[in-house]
């Protein structure tokens, strides 16, 4: 017997994390610094060097961006000259399959049009 009476609370939308997703698509280098990284080019003049358009001011807010959300470290070397590193956090690697989910997706429905 199905129970016609049971009431459903309003479904809303994770707020934080849909955020997350809206600001990195947002920022349209988020993507290419996770390419970058994913390729062992992980320090910020490489990066730069690497990718045309891409400048350090621009690189520089996009990487903060992902290190308060939680996405990519910050390595500070102890050395002269100052050496920094970038890395995906294991979060980081979660939230860029999901991302790489979204574009299956969108492949899919470009196939579908």
């Amino acid at each position: 017997m199905i129970d016609n009476d049971k009431k459903f609370s309003k479904k809303v939308a994770p707020a934080q994390s849909a955020r997350m997703v809206e600001t990195i698509y947002g920022c349209k280098w988020s993507l290419t610094v996770y390419q970058l990284i994913a390729n062992g080019i992980n320090r910020p003049g490489q990066m730069v060097k690497s990718v045309d358009g891409l400048t350090t001011k621009v690189l520089n807010s996009c990487l903060k961006r992902n290190i308060e959300f939680g996405i990519i470290d910050k390595i500070t070397y102890n050395e002269l000259p100052p050496r920094v590193e970038y890395e995906v956090t294991p979060f980081g690697e979660k939230f860029i399959r999901i991302l790489d989910q979204l574009e299956t997706l969108q492949e899919e429905i470009n196939e579908s049009v």
